[in-house]
């Protein structure tokens, strides 16, 4: 009977866990940040097409992915880089945020008023680092 007991518990909160139950407080509209995944390092098409486009203009050579999505608070893009290259210098990131958001708003016309947010993800999708650069 106690075996019962437990695997009927065990069932219940696997359940309550699985049916996606939150707390009162928590936000439920949030979705998160596309960039690699634990499974997958690879840019998407359209992605990986843009980055072709900045590197043939002179961007960085170890970029391989930049995709630009609506940011979390729907005034600025949230700007995904993918990058070969594994380094962390604060610098060289900030020489790379330049060079990407100056090519974005130079050859592909975007438009940041209220500024951007930008997260540049590694070789092996790991987030090197997330720049918040709003207004």
């Amino acid at each position: 009977m106690r075996g019962r007991n437990l695997v009927l518990a065990m069932t219940v909160a696997a359940c309550a866990v699985l049916s996606g139950c939150t707390d009162e407080g928590a936000d439920r509209a949030a979705v998160p940040a596309p960039g690699p995944t634990v499974t997958s390092t690879v840019a998407p098409p359209d992605a990986a097409a843009l980055a072709e486009r900045y590197r043939k203009a002179g961007g960085d050579a170890d970029v391989y992915g930049i995709e630009q999505v609506p940011g979390p608070d729907g005034a600025s893009p949230l700007i995904v880089v993918r990058t070969h290259n594994p380094d962390t210098d604060e610098a060289r990131f900030k020489r790379q945020a330049a060079s990407v958001t100056a090519y974005l708003t130079l050859s592909e016309g975007v438009t940041l008023p209220h500024g951007y947010r930008m997260d540049i993800f590694g070789p092996d999708g790991r987030l090197l680092h997330r720049w918040d650069a709003t207004a």
